[in-house]
Parts: C-alpha cells; structure tokens; sequence
C-alpha cells in the first residue's frame, strides 16, 4: 500500500497510457513543469516525456536553485528562464551563485525547441504558474522515494535528508501543486506499465 506524504490526496485509477498520449492529454504543451517529491522520478518521468519529442530539452530546478536556497528561487527561475521562453527568446542564463562560485557554462534553452520540460522540487508553485503551459505532478510513496534519494545521494547524505524534508513537507503543504496539475503520473515502480514508452497515469487528484 502506497503511503502517501502528509497532506497529498490519493488519486484515482491508474492507467497505463504511452507517452505521446501523456503529452495530447496535456494539449501539447511548450513549456511543461514536472513536479514531486524528491527521490519521487521526476527527473525519468522527464526523460521519457523528451524522448517522445524530437529536440525537446530538460531543464533542472537543482541548477537555479544550486548554492542559492532550497525553495527561494521562484524569480530567479521567473526572469532567467521562463520569462525568455515565454516571450520567444533563447534562453543562456548563469545565476548569480554560478558566478560567485566558478561555475562553467550556462543553462541553456532555444526558443525554438518544440517542448522546454522543467523538472524539480517546487517548479509547480504557484508564482511560476502563468509562466508555465502544463503541470504534471509524480506521486510516490514516501519510503520508496526516500529509499531513491539516499540510494542516489549516498548513505551519509541522511542529514542532509532531514533537512531537505524539514523545508520541503511545509512547502508542498502549503503550495499544494497536485491540485494544479493536469495529470498525475505514478513515480511507483509496482503500478504496471512498459516504462519503455508509457506512463501511469491519473487525471484527477
């Protein structure tokens, strides 16, 4: 039984559809936020939903927010990346800590790109929400994306662990995405599907 985080409503049936559905069902969109829990899949999710489009491109909220905030990074995020794409532009953006830490090359984006996909904790908030087409939201459950993150980072990352959660369950408490989000997508292992082109999915939370 999927133990669900504090607060995250457990959604319908699941049913197990191929990608390019996944997107149609989404009306196709040009900039689409994947959000969930840590450790949840969204970056596989992602992957395959850009594997499906031909020069689509994955972005990571984990390089706006690296070495600036856990979830401060709303404008950032706005005027370095979504903003541009929204208004037709090539997007080349170095935040500020890139530059105060050393950091090579730049976040990168065309303008001309058939499907941007952003990927990350919070990338479903609701400041960012006009600037974004679609939402998905990965449900999963808490032991399993908690075993996915540790097996990721490294058995000696469970303090930082705790203090991810401790900012991360009051923010997604708050924010509530799921109830945005045009689907919801199984980020669980056990629901079946060919995790070579399809998806779970759920349309309603």
């Amino acid at each position: 039984m999927t133990r669900l985080y504090a607060g995250e409503p457990a959604v319908g049936r699941w049913r197990a559809v191929p990608v390019t559905e996944v997107l149609a069902l989404l009306g196709r969109p040009r900039v689409l936020a994947v959000d969930g829990r840590s450790g949840g899949g969204k970056t596989t999710v992602a992957r395959r939903l850009a594997a499906a489009v031909p020069g689509a491109i994955v972005l990571h909220t984990d390089d706006v927010a690296w070495y600036h905030a856990f979830f401060d990074w709303a404008d950032l995020m706005r005027d370095g990346i979504l903003a541009p794409l929204r208004a037709g532009e090539d997007v080349a953006y170095r935040p500020p800590a890139w530059d105060e830490r050393g950091r090579d090359g730049a976040i990168t984006a065309s303008a001309a790109s058939p499907l941007v996909i952003v990927e990350g904790v919070g990338i479903g908030r609701r400041e960012l929400s006009a600037y974004v087409d679609a939402l998905l939201w990965v449900q999963t459950d808490e032991d399993e994306a908690r075993r996915r993150g540790l097996a990721r980072d490294g058995a000696d990352a469970a303090g930082f662990w705790a203090e991810w959660q401790a900012a991360e369950d009051p923010f997604q408490a708050e924010q509530r995405p799921w109830e945005r989000a045009g689907l919801i997508v199984s980020g669980a292992p056990d629901i079946p599907h060919d995790p070579r082109s399809e998806l779970a999915i759920s349309r309603h939370a």
